[in-house]
């Protein structure tokens, strides 16, 4: 598949994706702020998350984490995250100057329908709407990639919404999805990678709570093919999900060693080859048979005659059970390396 410009599958680079979500907590200030943050990690898009209190919410609606003081409901903290349609276009327009892909997750059919106005290129699917499938045929039919979380989808839910999607004419990439903030380790699911890519044969990411780079850096090497993680400016920001994100300069280091990591699989390493190629390393810090002190034409070698020194331009260390006992055909002065023509025996 691709995302504009970016193909994204096994044998390209993996998609970096920095989610933003809620961090601004309902400042746009602080929106346009993160995207020049994630526009200097590298990463290629930054995500946000497009919430529409009245299409989307109810009073009856409970608060997942009460922290937030100013908000009587959890309708009211909606409200508050909302931007004009407008101020989204802004948003959208900054992420293309600074490079980035631009997404943001929908919440309701109005969301998706401001989002393709604003020309998204690719739908992000959370966890909690993969059992929409309603709104999950409205993304698809637009045609544009989707991508798909699972995190609190049996594989029977997950099963379903890769039909309603494939069915209405997009393409898919399906992300192992663990819904804790912070998640554990145990909690991770990194063996879910290839069990999903056997299952759909379709790209295969790693959207992660954990709120360290180190599962993204591991699942890349299984494979993944996509990487989410929530990031903010700093682990002392106020919300929900600090513990679960990475600060923005972690990100910068989680997508280096992304790119580190695809360099080290893309050139496999012969170890013969790689010796040859050290030929002359290998000699500089060899060791080679010496005499310890001066020794005699005709005197024959003991271990205790023996010394094994740099450089390995002469009899190899290795061989030295095998020059024990010979007996020397010329005299030999102290730190001389020795010969094979110069052993008899």
């Amino acid at each position: 598949m691709k995302i504009e410009e970016f193909p994204i599958g096994n044998g390209f680079p993996c998609f970096v994706i920095g989610e933003v979500a809620q961090a601004h907590d309902g400042s746009l200030g602080a929106a346009h702020a993160y995207i020049d943050a994630v526009a200097k990690t590298g990463a290629n898009a930054v995500k946000f998350q497009t919430h529409i209190a009245e299409a989307e919410s109810t009073l009856d609606e409970k608060f997942r984490v009460r922290v937030f003081p100013q908000d009587a409901t959890r309708y009211d903290y909606w409200r508050r995250m909302e931007f004009s349609s407008e101020q989204w276009a802004g948003l959208f327009d900054h992420a293309r100057q600074r490079g980035l892909i631009f997404l943001s997750t929908p919440f309701s059919f109005e969301a998706v329908e401001l989002l393709d106005r604003l020309g998204v290129p690719a739908w992000k699917v959370g966890s909690g709407e993969v059992g929409n499938l309603p709104m999950l045929k409205m993304m698809a039919r637009t045609g544009k990639p989707v991508l798909l979380s699972s995190g609190m989808s049996s594989w029977s839910d997950l099963d379903d919404a890769f039909s309603v999607i494939r069915n209405h004419g997009s393409e898919i990439a399906v992300f192992q999805c663990t819904t804790a903030y912070p998640c554990p380790p145990d909690k991770i699911g990194l063996n879910l990678i290839s069990d999903m890519k056997s299952r759909y044969g379709v790209p295969v990411g790693l959207s992660d709570h954990s709120g360290t780079i180190y599962p993204s850096l591991s699942a890349v090497t299984l494979g993944a093919n996509l990487i989410e993680v929530h990031t903010v400016f700093s682990k002392e920001c106020f919300g929900p999900d600090v513990p679960a994100s990475v600060t923005t300069e972690d990100l910068r280091r989680l997508v280096d060693g992304i790119r580190f990591t695809e360099a080290m699989m893309l050139a496999p390493v012969d170890k013969d080859v790689e010796a040859r190629d050290k030929k002359e390393l290998s000699v500089l810090f060899g060791k080679s048979l010496y005499c310890k002190t001066d020794l005699q034409k005709g005197h024959k070698l003991n271990l205790g005659d023996i010394a094994l020194k740099k450089p390995g331009t002469g009899i190899p260390a290795r061989m030295l059970d095998g020059v024990v006992g010979k007996i020397l055909k010329r005299d030999y002065r102290a730190d001389e390396q020795l010969k094979e023509s110069d052993l008899d025996g």
